[in-house]
């Protein structure tokens, strides 16, 4: 979208180009998906364009717990981290409380969900109806454990967590009513004691998982460690992700919270049932260690309709565990017989085989991409693929060919806020929950001020998104100083200016129809913007970095 209204008064590429930067923006090319990176680190929230300029922020109370998400209205949706000890449910990822401000920062809404018996943590998801998915871990005692099937001998901490997923509404500034409900507890299965009502075959019933199966894991309260629960509003279906078991599962948004409970009802007739699994079928007695797939992966959804791949599952997996250790970004297609309903033959194990699309890089040992933890893919709607390899706070987009066309490394510190100086390395604990793009098209965009500001670290360079491959000739005609300015310009050119236009980066039109050799841009904010030359029918744009 944004090219699209460059080239409408300009031809224009950023020249491929290396930098010195250590943080912030540090390698971009003409390739790169014009669009806006949403993350949050610290207390803060951060829309950043792709020089790392800041379009908009949030400031919370409170360090991620950790997704966050910009809602179509410009609301932004964020997850927090309570850290008063008010909840002994303690694991990484833990949360507490879910926020929502405005546009412009105000708190609209909070919601406290976190005792010793509950807490919210990892991700949250925006309904289109207004609503909130919470994933949350609530707590069952080493009696309930055990009369759900649990081998005593695997409860060392004397208890365990289930995973739970509540939709709430939100009421007034601080309240909310719980719509709909689903707990992983409610379809358990276990072959070790038949004296409990779920003793049955594992093998023969994959819609429920087995209490007994630990992945090679010790047995711990947070046995299942889901991280990621991704609506997709087509299918009314709900996908979450297992980090210690590796495995995704899919259930059914459509039934009651009482069908929820249960093994039938809702549109797919399996209740609260897996509808599908994949990535570790010995967790079913499917497979063995071999045929495992996923290692502690993160983020898998349906990639929406309209883009590359559509309707497939991408998910970022981490391959925590496995030897070599290395990252994989992996797209997969779950058979279907129609749309939301898969197949599935008695004694197999879940499909595909095999991964259509797996991107990883083992050109050295160890592996330059790996990250033991969190991290997130995302296809673009050029095609493009952004990747946050998250336990280093990096965030990069490959192209169609796999060639890198945009780094961003993370200034910030998670835990005590500290922000990075252009040309130190970058802080330690610097990690990012996930990145996400959006359109300058979204319509959270609309009527606001995307002017961008400085970028977030220290001392920002931003020599990287001033370079220009534009014709010999043209270079010689036109010179333009200084650059960078902190308010006039002058331009020294062999041909008549007809015109000059000045526009933000997003083609907003900040300054117009001049035909003088100078320029008095104190009025704008910091940031890059594009200067478009008209001579004749020649149209000229050079870039230009307002300090």
């Amino acid at each position: 979208m944004i090219r699209q209204l460059l080239l409408s008064f300009c031809i224009f590429f950023i020249s491929f180009s290396h930098s010195q930067n250590t943080v912030g923006t540090t390698f971009i090319t003409e390739d790169v998906y014009d669009a806006f990176t949403l993350i949050t680190a610290n207390t803060k929230a951060y829309l950043i364009n792709n020089c790392g300029e800041i379009i908009n922020e949030w400031t919370s109370a409170y360090i991620p717990g950790n997704a966050v998400y910009l809602l179509p209205n410009g609301n932004l949706l964020r997850a927090g981290r309570v850290q008063d000890g008010s909840s002994d449910i303690v694991f990484g990822g833990q949360g507490g409380i879910v926020e929502l401000f405005d546009w412009d920062g105000n708190l609209l809404w909070s919601f406290l969900y976190n005792s010793n018996q509950e807490r919210q943590h990892h991700d949250i998801f925006p309904m289109p109806n207004g609503n909130i998915l919470i994933l949350a871990a609530t707590s069952m005692s080493s009696g309930e454990a055990i009369l759900a099937g649990r081998d005593p001998n695997n409860l060392p901490e004397n208890r365990l967590y289930n995973e739970q997923i509540i939709e709430v509404e939100p009421i007034g500034t601080d309240q909310a009513n719980i719509v709909w409900e689903w707990n992983v507890s409610d379809h358990l299965i276990q072959d070790f004691d038949n004296a409990r009502n779920n003793f049955g075959d594992v093998s023969a019933d994959p819609g429920k998982l087995d209490i007994n199966f630990l992945n090679g894991g010790s047995g711990a309260a947070n046995w299942l460690h889901f991280n990621s629960i991704q609506y997709d509003e087509t299918l009314d279906q709900i996908v979450i992700s297992s980090r210690n078991l590796s495995e995704i599962y899919i259930i059914d948004h459509s039934t009651t919270t009482a069908e929820a409970a249960t093994s039938s009802g809702g549109t797919y007739g399996k209740g609260g049932d897996f509808l599908y699994r994949w990535g570790n079928p010995q967790s079913y007695r499917q497979g063995t260690e071999t045929d495992r797939v996923l290692y502690g992966q993160h983020y898998p959804y349906y990639i929406p309709s309209g883009l590359n791949d559509e309707r497939k599952i991408m998910l970022f997996n981490n391959g925590n565990g496995r030897t070599p250790s290395f990252s994989e970004v992996m797209i997969i297609d779950p058979p279907a017989t129609t749309p939301g309903f898969y197949d599935y033959t008695a004694d197999t194990a879940y499909g595909p085989a095999t991964a259509d699309y797996t991107y990883e890089d083992q050109s050295a040992s160890p592996s330059p991409f790996y990250s033991s933890i969190v991290s997130s893919a995302q296809r673009l709607p050029n095609g493009n693929t952004l990747i946050c390899e998250g336990q280093f706070g990096e965030v990069f987009e490959i192209d169609s060919n796999e060639n890198k066309v945009w780094e961003y490394i993370n200034p910030v510190h998670n835990i005590n806020g500290s922000i990075a100086t252009q040309g130190n390395p970058p802080p330690g604990a610097n990690i990012l929950f996930r990145a996400i793009k959006y359109a300058p098209d979204f319509p959270a965009f609309t009527g606001r001020d995307l002017t961008p500001g400085l970028p977030i670290e220290i001392n920002p360079d931003l020599t990287i998104c001033s370079s220009l491959s534009i014709a010999e000739f043209e270079l010689d005609a036109i010179e333009i100083y200084p650059n960078p300015t902190s308010g006039i310009i002058q331009i020294e050119s062999e041909l008549a200016i007809d015109g000059v236009n000045v526009y933000s980066m997003l083609g907003q039109k900040v300054l117009s129809n001049t035909s003088t050799s100078v320029l008095d841009l104190s009025s704008l904010q910091s940031g890059v913007y594009i200067l478009n030359i008209i001579s004749g029918e020649r149209q000229i744009s050079k870039r230009i970095v307002k300090q």
